[in-house]
């Protein structure tokens, strides 16, 4: 490898450099770890922007996803990280969960408290409310949707979204709950139904030991089977539903005026944080109707996305709108028509493919795409959430996308499907390195193509580290847990010693040629010059700078030219 000094190279971009990708605690134990990591010679130059997951925030569920309230997590950060992050010259994307809030945020939390007198009480969706005139009420409490109402409505698990909560009058209310919930109920001991029921104290004591082993084993108070306690079976039900506590995402009621000004006040907050981009986290599931698909209904949705646009400009908040689609349905396309930069998602696999089949076909005609129709996007190869398939329907025959879901599964990858409707929404978890086979050839040429196509690179810590599939992890987190195959947290020193693998230090050193050489920008020009299909010939342009790129797609070589105004090599990077 032949690698002339890339950091004496001029900068002259602004918004296009790499982007780090993680949680704050992804290395080490808080966000100063990954601060005193990014302060080290080795990335020097090399990432333009951070966007941090939402554990920064005070969350509970969903590693972050589900937000109590968006004050700074203190066992994560402090506001003078963030300061410093700026300091060293690190931009912040940041999160904005705009469908849901937690079960233990103050609006819900109010709720539970006061009831119908609640100042929030039309914060939520109602689920009854919702509903009404439109289906019949069940004995459980609950309305049932008539089925033409329903029949086309995307749900994200099986059976109706509610969580059901319980009112200070002990009266049952169902709310809409998209993604995560979880009900618990607190043991007892004898003095508790002592306090709360006419019982003698040896009986309490051994109604107690039914009660709690009934709930160590999943039981729900209406399923507790009480025996020779039976005369106390209602007064019990009663004390556990009193007492059961609640986490999960509530969704919130997009037309309510509180709602508006929770979205305008958050958008502060981020500001204040440094933020400059806001992606918006679960936006499709806002606007529900009956009778609609309940996933970005139009034109409600565009109507919806406008109004946080007006509140996210007065901040000067560049915002992207987090969806997964499959490319035939043309989402992607309609949010770039309105102005938002938008997630390649169809990136992470479109290279797998074409490394696969060692023909760059289906990568070119999406480049000519986001070229021709003028998208601003940002790009990745994997990240927190798993490798996006099913987005690539349509751009890529059904087959070609089966098999690659099947050769990263016999690498050890998980795939989820949707309530086991398969076709309906599924990735493929696993690390981007072990997808590729563990090939450290591929990976590099991966990161090579990544910083070569248009946009905006973001870059998932794990994959800096050419990081393995996790099985331990998956095994600890249970039922769900899937995704932590790809989530392995990293001691700093751990990432330290990382730093000495070539892998590493090479992904770094193509990630700083892009982040500082004047060629690459969102106004530069890319050339694709006619090559054989199992070659890639990338070339950008831009005030009389060039950056070539020429791979190999057999052999998963390939070489970097950088040539400077005045027509000189001043830069090469030879993989083989």
């Amino acid at each position: 490898m032949n690698n002339k000094d890339i950091r004496a190279t001029p900068k002259s971009h602004i918004g296009s450099g790499p982007m780090l990708n993680a949680y704050p605690d992804s290395i080490g134990e808080k966000l100063d770890d990954i601060i005193k990591l990014l302060k080290m010679p080795e990335f020097e130059n090399a990432f333009d922007s951070f966007y941090i997951l939402p554990s920064i925030y005070n969350t509970d569920l969903d590693r972050g996803f589900s937000v109590i309230d968006y004050d700074l997590n203190e066992n994560y950060l402090s506001l003078e990280d963030l300061e410093e992050l700026k300091k060293i010259g690190i931009k912040l994307k940041l999160d904005f969960v705009l469908n849901h809030s937690s079960v233990l945020s103050k609006q819900f939390q109010d709720i539970l408290k006061n009831g119908e007198n609640s100042k929030y009480k039309d914060f939520f969706v109602n689920w009854n409310k919702f509903w009404d005139g439109y289906g019949q009420m069940t004995d459980e409490g609950y309305i049932q949707p008539d089925a033409k109402f329903i029949k086309d409505m995307f749900f994200r698990k099986p059976g109706l979204p509610i969580l059901n909560v319980r009112m200070p009058d002990g009266k049952e209310v169902p709310y809409w709950n998209t993604f995560y919930q979880e009900i618990k109920y607190e043991k007892v001991d004898a003095q508790d139904l002592m306090r709360n029921m006419e019982i003698q104290f040896l009986s309490a004591v051994k109604l107690a030991e039914i009660i709690n082993k009934s709930l160590e084993e999943g039981k729900k108070p209406s399923e507790i089977e009480f025996g020779k306690f039976s005369r106390y079976r209602e007064s019990v039900i009663n004390y556990l539903e009193s007492r059961r506590k609640y986490l999960g995402q509530m969704d919130l009621n997009i037309k309510s005026p509180l709602v508006w000004e929770f979205y305008e006040e958050t958008l502060k907050k981020l500001f204040k944080y440094g933020a400059e981009i806001v992606r918006l986290d679960a936006f499709a599931y806002l606007s529900k109707e009956p009778g609609l698909k309940n996933f970005l209904n139009e034109p409600e949705t565009w109507d919806i996305l406008e109004g946080i646009k007006a509140l996210a400009d007065k901040y000067n908040l560049t915002l992207l709108p987090e969806i997964h689609s499959k490319y035939e349905e043309r989402i992607h396309e309609k949010l770039a028509q309105k102005g938002y930069i938008i997630y390649d998602f169809f990136l992470p696999g479109l290279i797998i493919d074409m490394f696969e089949r060692n023909n760059n076909e289906y990568l070119i005609k999406w480049i000519n795409e986001i070229q021709e129709k003028e998208y601003r996007v940002v790009n990745m190869l994997g990240c927190h959430d798993g490798i996006p398939l099913l987005d690539l329907k349509g751009l890529l025959p059904d087959e070609q996308i089966d098999s690659l879901i099947k050769m990263i599964v016999d690498k050890g990858g998980y795939v989820k499907d949707l309530h086991g409707e398969k076709n309906m929404y599924y990735q493929v978890n696993a690390t981007y390195y072990s997808a590729l086979g563990e090939d450290d050839r591929k990976l590099l040429l991966a990161r090579a193509i990544q910083i070569f196509m248009p946009g905006k690179p973001q870059v998932w810590y794990l994959d800096l580290f050419a990081g393995k599939n996790d099985y331990e992890a998956v095994r600890k987190s249970g039922q769900g847990g899937h995704k932590e195959i790809n989530r392995t947290n990293l001691t700093l020193e751990q990432s330290k010693n990382e730093l000495k693998k070539n892998i590493v230090l090479q992904q770094l050193s193509l990630l700083r040629f892009r982040n500082t050489y004047p060629a690459f920008g969102f106004d530069a020009e890319l050339e694709i010059p006619d090559t054989e299909p199992a070659m890639l010939s990338l070339c950008w342009k831009n005030n009389g700078y060039e950056a070539i790129l020429n791979a190999n797609l057999k052999d998963y070589t390939f070489n970097i030219d950088a040539i400077d105004n005045e027509g000189k090599t001043v830069c090469q990077f030879n993989s083989g």
